[in-house]
């Protein structure tokens, strides 16, 4: 069989012409990112990537820092004009400063419904009535103390709180959002998620709740919202060396009680990231990259890009192989 298999193969193979003159001809047309050759066969200036968000407008919600930052820097980078939503007003304006005019910082507590529609209408006065991307990004981890993951601690205050940004966040992320965007017929509404809401046994309990809540959010808005255009997606990322995470991480290894991990974020050292990408690399069944920002952020410009124009209600998980392996973080 193998014999056979190798002879069919053989036979379907094209005859390539090596001739110099004809090295070039057979050969498809080369990726904008690589150099292209001249009729001679000598090398030509590469041709700029396309921007694959050009013209766009984009909100981002806590795009201040971590992830949200750089969805921001990416979206900027292939032409997106873009809207920092974020409670962090220091950062927010910082960076938006640093990214130059096509960049703006609105405030908002994604949890506060007048100021989530602040923020579509502030981004739709700026840009004409356009808004296109929306990415529900602003999130909390909770508390990360050993007392209040066990289930037999809970405290309904705490399950609010980390519902209310989360998830109530998100649902009305996509509510103006796709009001915004219905008239047009068109727009992408890409959440960030997290492979707590794929698979038990990865976070606290209010935060596992919460991010399944986005997955099921983004599968039901999609079969409604398809009719008006809009796609509706999520990303759900393993652990990402974020301050965020770093935070909790801390707060987990020392129990600190009613510490606020989500409005008291340290700066990490270089060792501490070090440290949290080697557990992140540990349990990924994909060995050699290391999970870091940037590679949730491609996955949400694919999502809000027109390159995935038919995807839509599709849970989009950036973690390495770890929810197909049995699971061996518990709580």
């Amino acid at each position: 069989m193998q014999a056979s298999l190798a002879s069919y193969a053989a036979a379907a193979m094209p005859t390539l012409d090596l001739r110099p003159e004809m090295a070039h001809a057979h050969q498809p047309a080369m990726s904008p990112s690589h150099h292209a050759w001249d009729g001679n066969g000598a090398a030509v200036a590469p041709t700029p990537m396309p921007k694959r968000l050009d013209g766009k407008v984009a909100i981002v919600t806590g795009g201040a820092r971590g992830i949200g930052e750089a969805i921001v820097r990416l979206f900027v980078k292939h032409g997106a004009r873009v809207v920092i939503a974020d409670i962090d007003d220091a950062a927010g304006e910082a960076l938006a400063s640093a990214l130059g005019p096509q960049v703006s910082f609105v405030r908002c507590d994604v949890s506060v419904e007048e100021d989530v529609k602040r923020a579509v209408d502030w981004a739709q006065s700026r840009h004409g009535g356009r808004l296109d991307v929306y990415c529900n990004n602003a999130g909390v981890l909770g508390r990360q103390t050993r007392a209040a993951k066990s289930i037999l601690s809970f405290d309904a205050g705490e399950f609010d709180r980390v519902l209310r940004v989360n998830a109530l966040g998100a649902a009305l992320g996509m509510k103006h959002a796709a009001l915004a965007m219905a008239p047009r017929r068109a727009g992408s509404i890409v959440s960030v998620a997290s492979v707590a809401g794929v698979l038990g046994g990865l976070g606290p309990h209010a935060y596992t709740a919460s991010k399944h809540a986005i997955v099921g959010l983004t599968k039901n808005a999609s079969c409604e919202l398809g009719a008006h255009g809009i796609r509706v997606n999520c990303v759900s990322p393993f652990g990402v060396a974020t301050p965020m995470l770093i935070n909790a991480w801390r707060q987990g290894h020392d129990d600190a009680g009613d510490a606020d991990l989500d409005l008291d974020i340290t700066v990490p050292s270089d060792e501490e990231v070090e440290k949290m990408e080697e557990v992140v690399r540990g349990f990924a069944t994909l060995k050699g990259p290391t999970l870091r920002p940037r590679d949730i952020a491609e996955a949400v410009l694919f999502l809000a890009s027109d390159e995935s124009r038919y995807i839509s209600g599709h849970n989009l998980v950036v973690d390495g192989g770890v929810t197909t392996s049995r699971n061996l973080i518990g709580l």
